[in-house]
Formats: C-alpha cells, sequence, structure tokens
C-alpha cells in the first residue's frame, strides 16, 4: 500500500527516536528500488547485492539528515546514485566493457567449435539467462553517468528536473542526454542482436560459448530464477517522486526484480543488532 507523505514523515520521524518497526517499514518500501537501480549500474547480481547493502545502511544512518526538501524516494536515489557513481569494487571497474568489444566479440567469436557444456539443463533456460545477462551487462558499455540516466530515464522513468537535480544537471541537458543514450543503445542492438533487433548474434547459438567464457553459470541461473515484481512497482516509485515526462521508451530487457534474500537477511541482521542510537546521533 502506498503511504502519504505525512504518513511516510511520520514513519521517519519514529524511526529516528528509534522505533525499530518503523525502520524496518522505511526499509523494505525502498530495498527492491536499490537492488533494480544497484543491478543495472554495475551488471551483476553478486556486485547489486553488496552494493545494495551499502547504500541501504547508509541510509539507515543517515536517516535522521533527511528534512523533506524533497520525496524520501527521491533522497534515497540521491544517495543510492551518488554511491554507485564512485563505485569501484565491482567486476566491471576492473574489467571495463566498449560497444566496440561487444561487437567484435559478435562478429569474431568461433561459437561453432564449442563442445556441449549445458550440463543438463534445458537449452531454452540458459538462452534466456544469456539474454537477460548479456543486455544488462551492455549497459556496462556506457560511461557511469550516461549508464545512470538511461536507467533512471528508462527504467525508473524519473521526470527530467529530478533526474537533473539528482544528477546536478538541468533538466534539459538530462533530456538531451537521455535521447542520445537511449539512441546509442537502440542503434547497437539493432545492428547486432538477433534478440531486440535484426542482428546475427542469437542466445541460443550462443549458450555454450558464453558458459565456456564463463558469462552464465547452468548452476547459478540469478536472472531466470529471481522473482520478477510487477512494472505498476516501479512505476509507484517514479510517482513517489514526482510527475513524470513524456520521455518513455520500452526497454524490455529492464525486468525488475525483488531483491535476493541474502540483502534483506544481512539488512535485518544489522537492524536486530544496531543500536539506534547510530541513527539518532548521526
Amino acid at each position: 500500500m502506498k503511504k502519504t507523505n505525512e504518513e511516510l514523515q511520520s514513519l521517519i520521524n519514529q524511526a529516528t527516536a528509534g522505533d525499530k518497526k518503523a525502520l524496518e517499514t522505511l526499509v523494505a518500501g525502498v530495498q527492491d528500488m536499490v537492488f533494480n537501480l544497484s543491478l543495472r549500474m554495475l551488471g551483476t547480481f553478486a556486485d547489486a547485492e553488496d552494493a545494495t547493502q551499502d547504500i541501504l545502511l547508509k541510509m539507515i544512518t543517515h536517516l535522521s539528515t533527511f528534512r523533506g526538501d524533497s520525496s524520501f524516494t527521491t533522497w534515497v536515489f540521491s544517495i543510492a546514485v551518488n554511491h554507485l557513481k564512485v563505485y569501484k569494487k565491482h567486476m566491471f571497474a576492473h574489467y571495463p566493457l566498449s560497444f566496440e568489444y561487444y561487437a567484435n566479440d559478435i562478429q569474431n567469436s568461433k561459437i561453432q567449435d564449442i563442445p556441449d557444456l549445458t550440463q543438463n539443463v534445458e537449452k531454452d533456460i540458459l538462452a534466456e539467462e544469456l539474454k537477460l545477462s548479456c543486455t544488462n551487462v551492455m549497459l556496462q558499455c556506457l560511461d557511469t553517468e550516461s549508464r545512470c540516466i538511461f536507467i533512471l530515464g528508462t527504467m525508473f522513468q524519473v521526470d527530467s528536473r529530478i533526474a537533473g537535480d539528482i544528477l546536478n544537471m538541468t533538466p534539459e541537458a538530462y533530456r538531451q542526454r537521455l535521447s542520445r543514450i537511449r539512441k546509442k543503445m537502440a542503434e547497437f542492438l539493432g545492428q547486432y542482436c538477433g534478440e531486440y533487433g535484426s542482428g546475427r548474434c542469437k542466445c541460443k547459438d550462443r549458450v555454450n560459448y558464453a558458459i565456456q567464457s564463463h558469462r552464465i553459470n547452468p548452476l547459478q541461473l540469478d536472472f531466470t530464477r529471481a522473482s520478477e515484481i510487477s512494472v505498476q512497482t516501479m512505476i509507484d516509485v517514479k510517482n513517489a517522486m514526482e510527475e513524470i515526462d513524456d520521455l518513455s521508451q520500452d526497454f524490455s530487457f529492464c525486468k525488475p526484480y525483488q531483491s535476493p534474500e541474502r540483502v534483506k537477511h544481512l539488512i535485518q541482521e544489522f537492524l536486530d543488532s544496531t543500536q539506534f542510537s547510530i541513527i539518532q546521533n548521526s
């Protein structure tokens, strides 16, 4: 159930006064949003889980600094974006990608020479895992700020005024950048991807190559086993930040997921052990 601004402010006041239940409610309301932003920014479930935990702990320990100058959701988004823009502990910070690299891999990899590595997992399932993983990792071909602009504008459909505030740019500059980035992504998919465009790359044909190059693991299918959440949930998040603009474009690989149980468990452990003075005195 959506909460009014008054109800949210009441929860925040209760949480900063030491009410653990109120704090748990606030965390539960934003953890999926933070996880999905982290997943798109960082590329893998493992890295997104770690970053989500860091961001939620930062939110908890800075809760008393929330002054209501923006919506609570916008405030959390700002914390998350600022954290993720400088986050260096994820895999692709050490192994950066480019569209040129992706294109070369599609054109020149010798997929026909690789034996069956599916380990009795249905190939259709592995192809779906590869499709979702590949298009998510493809976002890593964008520089950090461009990636953030694309995710805010495409997955969360954030109003250009709010996104501009989060990213310290004017709404006009944000809209222009978003339009260029969407065009770049759409052109690449259209040229090379056989799943979302007219390219030669077909996930089912590349399953064994992806397994051999450690891009997917038949025994750990993060994307296909993750629990999806409704698109309406993301719309509610966006509406909580303000009115949306008219820039929506459908990139269907940007599916929203529930934050993994590991994240929820670690945050709950923290809430069970923390002294609430850390929130009141921060």
